[in-house]
This record gives C-alpha cells, sequence and structure tokens, in this order.
C-alpha cells in the first residue's frame, strides 16, 4: 500500500514538475511575442502619416497649379510620395505643360517633379 502511495505522490510531483516548466516557457514566447506587434503598430503609424502627408502635398501641388492660372487642371491627376510628385494627364497645349512643371517644382516640400503630361487637342 505506502509503494503504491509513493508512486502516486512521485508521479505528482513529476507532473506539477512538467506543468510548470511548460508554462515557464509559454509566457517567455508570449513576452517576445509582444515586441513585434509593438512594431507593427509603429509601422503601420508611420505608414499612415506618410500617407496623410503626400496627401497634403500632392493637395498643394493642385492647388497652385489651380491658382496659377492659364492651366486647364480638369484633365490632370497629381500625386505625391515621399516629395516626388508625378504630373498625369492631358492638356490642350505644350506650354500648359511647362507651366504646370514649373509651378510644381515651385510648392514647399517638392523635392522632384516627374512631368508626364501630354498634349490632346480639344
Amino acid at each position: 500500500m505506502k509503494s503504491i502511495v509513493w508512486k502516486s505522490l512521485g508521479s505528482a510531483l513529476v507532473a506539477a514538475l512538467v506543468c510548470g516548466n511548460v508554462y515557464a516557457q509559454a509566457s517567455d514566447a508570449a513576452s517576445g511575442a509582444e515586441a513585434p506587434a509593438a512594431s507593427k503598430s509603429t509601422q503601420k503609424a508611420a505608414a499612415k502619416a506618410a500617407h496623410k502627408s503626400n496627401r497634403k502635398l500632392g493637395y498643394a501641388v493642385r492647388k497652385a497649379i489651380t491658382k496659377a492660372g492659364g492651366i486647364d487642371v480638369s484633365n490632370i491627376t497629381v500625386r505625391s510620395k515621399g516629395g516626388a510628385i508625378s504630373l498625369q494627364g492631358t492638356v490642350p497645349d505644350q506650354s500648359q505643360i511647362d507651366k504646370a512643371g514649373e509651378v510644381a517644382k515651385g510648392v514647399a516640400g517638392v523635392t522632384s517633379v516627374d512631368n508626364k503630361l501630354t498634349v490632346q487637342q480639344q
């Protein structure tokens, strides 16, 4: 009878030690997983801020081209990425292409202008 009690007690002790080690390893893994999650949220916030600044710069360029006058902006698309501006679309004559590019270069925050405007008679 005593041997059965000792065996049961020994088995319970071994099970407790094994479960304790498994629990310790699981909590270590969980704390390691939190670091990438934090960096993901930081990356997401940075991407959101970059998108917002790109939209703001693109809007400023379009507004400047509109205010400059003499340019038909109805078929012009302005895209911005990190200070680089891309102008796409059509205008009635070559002088408007040149003027739109110059106006875009003059906007604060613009680092480069890729002028892909084309002439299309209306």
